[in-house]
């Protein structure tokens, strides 16, 4: 998606000095990329990232908070994914490293959610959660009636965590499972604003906020086309139906017909897309619209009553199929 590319391509350049940021957001980011893993034996610690700058990015973190040396892998992506993966390991230090970021509480059990010093903290610290979760497994999609930011989660406890920390500085986030993947969205367009901004995304949001504005004028637009559309059809064709009646109304009553309410037909047959206004004003002398409109509803009642007495069809039945539709 390439909202998602440049969202996270931008909040990688952010840099909050505040080392409990810093903490909350890479830890964040081991938390949703990967986390826990057991190898021979040893607790290791995994993210899997899908950007080489990235996975940098959080190998330098780990030496300069922790001190520790990661190994950096390429691997092949799964579900066929261009490009494949950067995995950031470290198995030598992994259960100290996973103690000290709070992914292994002190009975050596790992953290189903997210470590409590993390979820209680600052609101740059929130913010710093927020953001290393959607730099591990975030996407946002186009506005529009589908329009998410959605970060996917190791486990609905890590879900629910990061729905609290979003309420916390104002995201309205709601915790989801997808086809058995627990997710966090974001769905309304002012709340992903919201949520960009406060990621550090402040250039996509503004631009992400642009195009919902834009789409919703668009679409606004096209409501009222389509709104005039469907009035001009059915104007089109109440117009087609009364002028039909009108002619056979004169053809049924013939020399019958009294001369104001010939006048009348006879001005609805000459200006058949006029309104009854604007016949009354092509009247001599002029007419009102309603007295227009009552001398047609005479004419044709005149001629239906006449082709009942008759047995001929009356006005109805020179009426186009679908025209009174």
């Amino acid at each position: 998606m390439p909202l998602t590319a440049d969202v996270k391509a931008e909040l990688i350049t952010v840099r909050d000095p505040r080392p409990t940021a810093r903490v909350a957001e890479l830890t964040a980011l081991l938390r949703f990329s990967g986390g826990l893993h057991s190898i021979a034996n040893r607790v290791a610690v995994e993210a899997e990232l899908d950007s080489d700058i990235l996975a940098r990015r959080v190998a330098r973190d780990l030496m300069e908070l922790y001190g520790v040396r990661p190994e950096l892998h390429h691997v092949q992506g799964s579900g066929g994914r261009s490009g494949g993966l950067f995995a950031v390991r470290v198995i030598e230090a992994g259960e100290t490293l996973a103690r000290q970021t709070g992914l292994l509480d002190q009975r050596r059990r790992p953290v189903r959610g997210l470590p409590n010093k993390l979820t209680t903290g600052s609101r740059p610290d929130l913010s710093a959660i927020w953001r290393g979760a959607f730099l591990a497994s975030g996407t946002l999609s186009d506005p529009g009636r589908s329009a998410a930011l959605e970060i996917s989660c190791p486990s609905s406890e890590a879900a629910m965590a990061l729905v609290g920390a979003g309420h916390r500085i104002g995201i309205p986030a709601k915790a989801r499972e997808v086809r058995g993947v627990p997710r966090v969205v974001v769905r309304d367009g002012e709340a992903i604003r919201g949520a960009l901004y406060e990621m550090g995304a402040r250039r996509t949001a503004g631009e992400w906020d642009q195009m919902r504005q834009r789409r919703e004028v668009r679409a606004g637009v096209n409501r009222l086309v389509n709104f005039d559309d469907a009035n001009l059809r059915r104007s089109a064709q109440a117009a087609v139906a009364a002028c039909a009646r009108v002619e056979r109304a004169l053809e049924i009553l013939g020399d019958e017909v009294p001369d104001h309410l010939q006048q009348a037909g006879e001005l609805r047959l000459a200006h058949r897309d006029a309104s009854l206004d604007e016949l009354g004003h092509h009247a001599d002398p002029p007419l009102t619209k309603d007295a227009v409109a009552g001398r047609i509803r005479r004419l044709l009642a005149m001629a239906d009553k006449k082709a009942e007495t008759e047995g001929i069809p009356g006005t109805e039945a020179a009426v186009p199929v679908g025209a009174d539709d």
